[in-house]
């Protein structure tokens, strides 16, 4: 059996940017997608904790140290600068990867900076 796991996720992410007319895509900080071990080109899902939207698209690596949370194409139509979201990106595994799999949890501050890694029990201070 395989399954469906979350890898990786930035907690209350702030959208910087909505761009209606670029192709498609979420542009994260580069930092925040290596902080949080999600690959650019990755599959992922986003909630937006103020409408209540859910989505899914790709990342674009974003300028480091930028902060940058930019929703692309239609998922811009989702968004609204200022909004809080949560952006997750799951990996396919088999029980024994999923029992030992360490999910990293970024948490974020109001201007998109890392405050804390969390990983199941674990969890340690930024900066």
């Amino acid at each position: 059996m395989t399954y469906t796991m979350m890898h990786g996720k930035l907690h209350r992410a702030t959208v910087t940017e909505a761009n209606l007319n670029y192709m498609g895509s979420i542009t994260i900080d580069e930092d925040l997608l290596d902080a949080a071990g999600i690959l650019p080109g990755e599959l992922v899902q986003i909630t937006n904790n103020n409408n209540g939207a859910r989505l899914e698209t790709y990342t674009i690596p974003g300028k480091r140290g930028s902060g940058v949370v930019c929703l692309n194409g239609a998922a811009a139509r989702c968004t609204a600068v200022g909004d809080i979201v949560i952006i997750m990106a799951y990996a396919q595994m088999d029980e024994k990867e999923a029992r030992a799999l360490q999910p990293k949890v970024v948490m974020l501050d109001e201007h998109n900076r890392p405050m804390k890694v969390r990983s199941h029990e674990k969890e340690r201070e930024i900066g």
